[in-house]
């Protein structure tokens, strides 16, 4: 069955950045299941695997537009420390999840000054050319109740 709307996809994959390096891999937790064409996964990918059949395997560069997006410097702030407060030690490089008007959004501590923390709220790996290694595993109908939820059901 090919790869097309509506359809649950498994895949074990393997990303990594321009230089070689490790960023995910489904290896040791299972293949990814995700709905094709809900926006479950980033875009340059599920265009990549549309039309694609169980057994295929799909080498792909994608470049951050078809990603995660440019980094965006107006998406660094700094913000009071006492927002904080909660936390007995802010560091950087820790992450939060903050509500936005956008929905929940994940911050990485960039900084943290007397009176001021310096977050980013930009993904992770903004700005990352990625290099994809997928192979499809299956492809299956998604039933009603996947489509309209938007994603697969993780018992099935």
């Amino acid at each position: 069955m090919q790869v097309a709307k509506d359809r649950v996809v498994s895949i074990d994959y393997t990303l990594k950045d321009t230089e070689g390096t490790l960023l995910d891999s489904s290896e040791g937790r299972g293949p990814l299941a995700y709905l094709h064409g809900a926006g479950n996964i980033i875009p340059g990918l599920e265009q990549a695997l549309e039309g694609q059949n169980s057994g295929d395997s799909v080498e792909v560069t994608i470049e951050p537009g078809d990603a995660y997006g440019e980094r965006d410097d107006n998406l660094i702030q700094d913000v009071p420390k006492q927002m904080f407060d909660s936390v007995e030690k802010v560091e950087p490089g820790m992450q939060f999840q903050a509500q936005t008007p956008n929905g929940t959004q994940v911050i990485t501590v960039r900084e943290v000054g007397d009176e001021t923390v310096k977050v980013d709220a930009n993904h992770p790996l903004a700005g990352v050319t990625l290099n994809f290694d997928v192979k499809v595993i299956d492809v299956r109908d998604a039933s009603s109740e996947e489509v309209e939820n938007g994603q697969p059901d993780q018992q099935q």
